[in-house]
C-alpha cells in the first residue's frame, strides 16, 4: 500500500513568501497587512496566515496593531545605523577568533567562495543577476565567519544579518546594476581577502568595518528619497 506524500508546511510556505516580498519593499514600511488580501495573494487560509505573520513579529519585520490587525515594521535611519554598527562590531570578533582558529581548509573554502563571487557575470535577467551575486556574496563572508567555530555567535550573526535584510534589500539595487559599484565591490573583497590570508587580525578588522559600514551612506539616501527617514 502506498503511502500519502506528507503535507507541506503552509505556514512554512506563507511565511517564506510573505518575508521575501516585505524585504523586496512588495509591502511598504507601516502599510497594514489585511488578511482578506494575504490569503488572495498567497492561497491560504487564516491558521497559515496567522503563523506566519506571529514569526515575522517574532522577527521584527511585522508589528501588531493593538492586538487587532499587523503592519509592515516602519524603517529608520537610526535603526539602520544601530543594525550595521552591531553587524560590524560582532563580525570583527568573529573575524579575529576566525584568523586565531581558522585552518588551511577554511583558507581554501574562502578562497573558492570568493573566486565565485567574482566570476559573477552574464546572467538571464535583472532578477537572476540580483540573486546569483547576493547568494555569492553571502556564502563568502559566511565561509569567513565559519572559522570562528562558535555556533552561538554564528546564529547571533544569523539574527542580525535577518534583521538588515530589508536594508540590505535596498543597497543590493543600487550595487548589483551598477558595473562601477561592482567592480568597487570586487576590489574590496580581493583586499579583505588578502589581509585575511595574511592572518593580519588589526588589519583585517580594520577592513571588515570599512568593508560592512560602506552601504550605510547609500541606504540612508535611499530612505529619504523614498520619505523613509
Amino acid at each position: 500500500m502506498t503511502r500519502a506524500s506528507p503535507r507541506p508546511n503552509l505556514a512554512i510556505g506563507a511565511y517564506r513568501h510573505l518575508k521575501r516580498d516585505i524585504i523586496r519593499g512588495v509591502y511598504a514600511p507601516g502599510e497594514k497587512l489585511r488578511m482578506s488580501d494575504l490569503k488572495t495573494r498567497y492561497d491560504l487560509g487564516v491558521g497559515p496566515m496567522r503563523e506566519a505573520l506571529s514569526q515575522l513579529v517574532g522577527e521584527r519585520l511585522v508589528t501588531t496593531v493593538s492586538q487587532r490587525g499587523y503592519r509592515v515594521a516602519e524603517m529608520s535611519i537610526k535603526e539602520l545605523e544601530e543594525l550595521y554598527d552591531a553587524r560590524a562590531q560582532l563580525e570583527g570578533l568573529i573575524l579575529e577568533l576566525a584568523i586565531a582558529r581558522g585552518g588551511d581548509d577554511w583558507e581554501a573554502e574562502i578562497l573558492a567562495k570568493a573566486h565565485a563571487l567574482s566570476k559573477v557575470v552574464e546572467v538571464h535577467s535583472a532578477e537572476d543577476m540580483l540573486e546569483v551575486w547576493d547568494r555569492r556574496h553571502q556564502a563568502f563572508h559566511s565561509a569567513i565567519a565559519t572559522g570562528c567555530d562558535s555556533p552561538h555567535l554564528l546564529q547571533a550573526r544569523t539574527w542580525l544579518f535577518d534583521q538588515a535584510e530589508r536594508y540590505r534589500h535596498l543597497w543590493l539595487c543600487q550595487t548589483v546594476f551598477s558595473d562601477a559599484a561592482l567592480d568597487t565591490k570586487r576590489r574590496e573583497h580581493a583586499a579583505l581577502t588578502d589581509t585575511i590570508l595574511a592572518r593580519d587580525t588589526a588589519a583585517a578588522r580594520a577592513r571588515m568595518r570599512e568593508h560592512l559600514m560602506s552601504p550605510v551612506p547609500i541606504i540612508k539616501r535611499v530612505l529619504q528619497q523614498r520619505g523613509l527617514a
